[in-house]
């Protein structure tokens, strides 16, 4: 069974930094792209990131480009989403996913592309 399990929300003042993780088990992820969403009270799910797999490239959403970074560690099976200069527009839960296609090329941005969602992880942002 697969399982994606985030950590390291939590709150921090505008300006700050936090970084997510998301532990991914029951079946290697290293071929697969594995990106973040997030979605605010009110507002629709939306596309941050996404790395396409081992040697791909990552893309980003626009309002996160130039302080969000996402890193893969392959021997753990986890992504990263180092976020900087945090705006209290940033402020959402942030979801872990996983595209079960290996390979795949295309977009990314779209949830029906990923097939493997986590619980989720509130990020707060303060002004």
């Amino acid at each position: 069974q697969v399982q994606l399990v985030e950590s390291g929300g939590g709150s921090v003042q505008a300006g700050g930094s936090l970084r997510l993780s998301c532990a991914a088990s029951g079946r290697s992820f290293t071929n697969n792209a594995m990106g973040w969403f997030r979605q605010a009270p009110g507002k629709e799910r939306e596309f941050v990131g996404v790395n396409d797999w081992s040697g791909g490239s990552t893309y980003y959403t626009e309002s996160v480009k130039g302080r969000f970074t996402i890193s893969r560690d392959y021997a753990k099976n986890t992504v990263y989403l180092q976020m900087n200069r945090l705006k209290p527009e940033d402020t959402a839960v942030y979801y872990c996913v996983a595209d079960r296609r290996v390979y795949s090329s295309g977009s990314h941005v779209h949830a029906d592309d990923y097939d493997f969602w986590g619980q989720g992880t509130q990020v707060t942002v303060s002004s």
